[in-house]
């Protein structure tokens, strides 16, 4: 399944793996297979291409919900929007104590 939304990203954009980072008006495209893997895509609005978004990849417990995926989409879209481009060299990186 897949889920989209327009945004503004805040400041920093968004990474891509493709083009590095990208600003302006975005759509965000979080796809999800029934086998639970999950990527998340932004394009600029409108345009034709899509771009995967540096470190959006992960593996979701399936089966996979509609109102889970719709959470998991909300949630990402909160964290783009606030802003805050993830280093280059630091994908996957994870945030936690110790």
């Amino acid at each position: 399944m897949d889920l989209t939304s327009d945004f503004t990203p805040g400041p920093g954009g968004v990474m891509t793996v493709e083009v590095g980072v990208v600003t302006g008006e975005l759509t965000l495209r979080t796809e999800i297979t029934d086998a639970g893997s999950v990527t998340l895509r932004v394009q600029y609005k409108d345009a034709a291409e899509w771009y995967e978004v540096a470190g959006g990849r992960a593996t979701l417990p399936t089966p996979v919900t509609q109102p889970v995926a719709e959470a998991v989409h909300q949630v990402v879209l909160g964290v783009l929007t606030r802003g805050g481009a993830v280093p280059p060299g630091s994908e996957g990186w994870t945030p936690h104590g110790g």
